[in-house]
């Protein structure tokens, strides 16, 4: 295998490219501004596992409603996750919560520096902790996102598949950074990735990378990094209950702290579960007896590992019901800290039910 050029040539050559074409990015830092560390942090974790067009507004709306760290840790969780609806993955909302009221509480507002202190801290793991230690920071830190992944599996033609090859491919990472402005050092990669060596059709004939980069003289950049075949997942089944009282007022209850969408808002309902239910089967797990009506269509919705298919059944309340959970107002759901999967329910209950 050819080896490209220095790892000193490569990275001046990256950065040069950088200062040139740098994305301009609600959380980023311009020439001349100070970093600010917790706007750095905050789209961090936001940025995991989703892209930056759909965090951006929402990181907008966070640093307008909580513009500092103490603004945000004093702020109630459930307005946190309200906030985080819609962006998924709502552990990363309640440990953005816990995060910041331990550093403003405990370290006066201010992160620590190093990777090692920064993992110590909720919701903060290798990448993350990496990535704020950098960009931050400027210490020298490897970060290893999809993007930077993808970028050296084409500049050292690594056909070995993910997620097999990401330990030598974050070997190859920390090759070559540099000890030299290492957090646009780290953002340079990712947006080299973002823009230029994109997943599909990479833009070679522009990379600043086009002359060391092995898998494109070898002619299979566009088929790199290699991925091992994802089993197919499986389909999941429930069904919701929509629970109304003769004011209006809709029955919604909280979920476990720990799991899945863990500590948010839910419409009642059965477990998930490999079978489909019939509604009399059903019936026992319903928040009080009543006459359930099932209502036409199915609700669906895509996890990490699996599909589901939500059934939904409406029945009427007496006005003074006992059940466990809160009864909310239908003009109040749009404040509830309801998943992106609860608000599909209700607007499908709102568009069958009435």
């Amino acid at each position: 295998m050819v080896q490209p050029t220095s790892p000193v040539a490569n990275s001046a050559a990256l950065l040069a490219w950088y200062d040139r074409s740098a994305r301009v990015l609600p959380w980023r830092a311009r020439p001349g501004e100070t970093v600010d560390p917790y706007r750095v942090w905050l789209s961090e974790v936001m940025l995991q596992q989703t892209t930056v067009a759909a965090v951006a507004p929402y990181f907008l709306r966070f640093v307008e409603r909580w513009p500092t760290i103490e603004a945000l840790a004093a702020a109630p969780v459930d307005a946190v996750t309200g906030a985080w609806a819609g962006l998924g993955y709502y552990a990363r909302a309640r440990n953005l919560h816990a995060c910041a009221k331990l550093v403003a509480e405990w370290r006066h507002g201010r992160f620590p520096e190093d990777e090692e202190s920064l993992r110590k801290l909720p919701g903060i793991g290798d990448y993350t902790a990496a990535a704020i230690a950098a960009i931050a920071f400027g210490r020298k830190a490897v970060v290893v996102d999809g993007n930077v992944e993808r970028v050296m599996a084409r500049l050292f033609a690594v056909t070995d598949p993910l997620p097999g090859a990401k330990a030598h491919l974050k070997a190859l990472a920390a090759a070559l950074t540099p000890e030299v402005r290492p957090g646009d050092y780290a953002q340079a990669v990712m947006d080299l990735g973002a823009t230029v060596c994109t997943p599909k059709s990479p833009a070679c004939g522009i990379c600043p990378w086009m002359e060391p980069c092995q898998a494109r003289r070898l002619g299979i950049a566009a088929g790199l990094p290699a991925k091992a075949e994802k089993a197919p997942r499986p389909t999941r089944h429930g069904i919701a209950f929509w629970l109304i009282r003769p004011d209006g007022a809709v029955l919604l209850r909280r979920r476990p702290p720990h799991g899945l969408l863990g500590g948010m808002m839910e419409v009642p309902g059965t477990e998930w579960r490999d079978g489909l239910w019939s509604l009399d089967e059903a019936a026992a797990h319903a928040p009080l007896a009543a006459e359930w009506r099932p209502l036409p269509g199915r609700v669906a919705h895509t996890f990490t590992h699996f599909h589901l298919e939500l059934a939904v059944a409406t029945a009427k309340a007496g006005p003074r019901a006992a059940a466990r959970g809160i009864w909310c107002p239908l003009d109040n759901l749009g404040d509830q800290a309801l998943p992106t999967l609860m608000r599909k329910v209700v607007r499908h209950a709102l568009a069958k039910a009435y």
